[in-house]
């Protein structure tokens, strides 16, 4: 087997949308994206309020579209992708974070997976794959489904580099989580490092490519995917082994990917890509591979729900309390993660744990997004005014989380289920 090849560069935003361009072709992209298949952006979106380090950011969803038309791929085969959870508001999220914006100033479609999109079991997309599955045949024992529009599709995810309370590390093999699986993903969580290896295998036998394009301008460090420590580190990231470039970002993370990152080490151990660094080739900046930035991780400071989480998934509270995860009762728990996150965490915490990063050309820039224009290479100017925070007045902000609350109560799958069903009963 050929050598796993991680490109890294360092950039700014004078220069970003070039060094995506070089960076996406030192990673090989051209070889693996093929051309005459639809390609899917896999957007990430792990808060709809925009925090630094969160979500894809709109100067590399940019610079992914500006290199790949570039390039000679047709725009009319080039889709945003964006999935839904019982948490996240994705149609608020991609305004928030102006994801929508780039999407639409570049006229491509937007696709939203839970959104008159079909889904097929898995057994029919994958064949005998499904019997090498970790664990997802006893998480879903009546099996599950995927989009069907992901057969034959390349797929380029968009992650960040940031830590995960579940998962240690976040980056480019957790992002086919939500796009993969349906609303009842979180059945997976106390098995996340099995599940993360199943959809690997499964993106390898559905996809005509797979690639990853992972932001590193911002890096969270702390409970993420949300409630983190923002940093400026000026990094991108590519590479066709999605095993490899999660190894390498932890790894500059200040983590060793094979002791510390169980998925990680799982991949690597069947062949599903390098998880070791020594093994790994670095295009592009080799010294900027080699920074330690010795984030402290997200186990050290976790908020009150990360520790709820793992009293109920792998604590104390499993078995009082997991096994409502799993009935018409589950929506207690999504009703918590909005009131804790959105109506308490963010409007009280947010702007405290972002100051060091509110100066940098990157904050402006996202500031001032919409009144500011790039060259070819990138934003010479980013704008004159400087963010004071990224909580949008208190009022406001509550005034969305209550509509998330909403939203995530009338649309819990489990609820849906018994609409359905009482329906069903009605209609006999």
């Amino acid at each position: 087997m050929s050598q796993s090849v991680v490109a890294v560069l360092k950039t700014s935003p004078a220069t970003v949308l070039a060094d995506y361009h070089r960076l996406m072709n030192l990673a090989g992209y051209q070889d693996v994206v093929a051309k005459d298949a639809e390609t899917a952006l896999k957007i990430n979106i792990s808060w709809h309020f925009f925090f630094p380090a969160s979500s894809t950011t709109p100067w590399q969803l940019e610079g992914v579209i500006r290199a790949m038309k570039k390039d000679g791929y047709d725009p009319n085969r080039i889709h945003g992708c964006h999935n839904r959870t019982v948490v996240i508001d994705a149609h608020l999220g991609e305004r928030e974070n102006k994801q929508v914006q780039v999407i639409e100033k570049h006229g491509l479609r937007n696709v939203h997976l839970y959104e008159g999109e079909e889904w097929i079991d898995i057994r029919d997309a994958v064949g005998d794959l499904a019997k090498k599955f970790l664990c997802l045949n006893e998480v879903y024992p009546n099996g599950f489904s995927i989009p069907k529009r992901f057969l034959g599709e390349n797929i380029i995810h968009l992650p960040t580099i940031k830590t995960h309370v579940f998962t240690t590390t976040t980056g480019a093999m957790k992002n086919a989580f939500g796009g993969l699986l349906n609303e009842r993903r979180h059945w997976t969580h106390p098995v996340i490092h099995e599940t993360l290896v199943d959809l690997l295998m499964i993106q390898k036998k559905i996809h005509r490519g797979v690639f990853a394009v992972m932001d590193g301008t911002f890096a969270g460090d702390g409970p993420g995917p949300r409630c983190m420590t923002p940093h400026v580190k000026n990094v991108i990231l590519a590479s066709a082994d999605q095993v490899a470039i999660d190894a390498v970002a932890a790894k500059m993370m200040g983590f060793d990917p094979l002791r510390d990152l169980k998925y990680v080490r799982l991949a690597h151990e069947m062949g599903l890509g390098c998880g070791d660094p020594r093994e790994i080739e670095i295009v592009g900046d080799p010294q900027a591979a080699q920074e330690n930035w010795h984030f402290d991780g997200p186990f050290k400071r976790m908020t009150f729900a990360a520790k709820m989480q793992h009293k109920i998934y792998w604590g104390k509270l499993k078995h009082a309390l997991e096994w409502s995860l799993k009935t018409w009762l589950a929506p207690w728990a999504y009703i918590a993660s909005v009131l804790y996150h959105d109506l308490y965490w963010y409007p009280k915490n947010a702007n405290r744990q972002v100051p060091n990063v509110l100066n940098s050309d990157w904050a402006r820039l996202f500031h001032n997004w919409e009144n500011v224009e790039p060259d070819e290479n990138g934003w010479k100017d980013v704008g004159q005014e400087t963010p004071t925070g990224v909580v949008k007045g208190t009022g406001r902000h509550l005034w969305q989380g209550t509509k998330v609350l909403g939203t995530c109560i009338r649309e819990a799958p489990e609820f849906a289920a018994r609409k359905r069903h009482r329906t069903q009963v009605d209609a006999e």
